[in-house]
């Protein structure tokens, strides 16, 4: 499986589970983080508040990936989420 794709399925499982499985491996310190619906989440350590915070009034119940396309070095991912 490509590293990236690996990647990408780590952080949807840490929604899934409701655990920080492996932020800091994921993102930079520096990393910029914008959701689909455009909220801005600059830093690892916002990331992980962000996560942690909504991890205690929400809960993904699916957000399965349909596919990937890779180009470059950029990936997009298809997926469903409820």
């Amino acid at each position: 499986m490509n590293e990236r794709e690996k990647i990408i399925r780590l952080w949807f499982d840490m929604w899934i589970k409701k655990a920080d499985l492996g932020i800091d491996n994921i993102f930079t310190d520096d990393v910029v983080y914008t959701e689909s619906w455009s909220p801005k989440y600059e830093n690892r350590k916002t990331v992980k508040h962000w996560f942690d915070e909504w991890n205690t009034r929400g809960s993904v119940l699916v957000w399965e990936i349909k596919q990937f396309f890779h180009q470059g070095n950029q990936t997009i991912v298809e997926w469903y989420f409820k």
